[in-house]
């Protein structure tokens, strides 16, 4: 064979791949479930939150959604250091 055309086999073979995996990946984005996780709440209680960086923002979650506060989390919640990593503000 020709090493001219092994080339081109060969590009046309990588760019079918990779449209193919552009298609795949565009698939799977447009099926993916709808978010089901709540928002941070806009409220008396959360707008100091709503400015603050997420980091800062955390350190005062615990004043609240603790066993016996005001607003508990529910049993089996994930970890409770990374609020906002799940909880998007408004």
């Amino acid at each position: 064979m020709n090493p001219a055309s092994d080339r081109k086999t060969k590009s046309v073979l990588l760019n079918i791949a990779f449209f193919l995996s552009c298609g795949a990946i565009l698939f799977f984005l447009f099926n993916a479930p709808e978010e089901t996780t709540k928002k941070l709440p806009k409220d008396q209680n959360h707008s100091r939150f709503q400015e603050m960086k997420k980091k800062e923002a955390e350190k005062f979650c615990t004043e609240c959604h603790i066993p016996g506060g005001v607003f508990p989390l529910p049993e089996g919640h994930p970890p409770k250091y990374r609020c906002l990593f799940c909880h998007k503000r408004n």
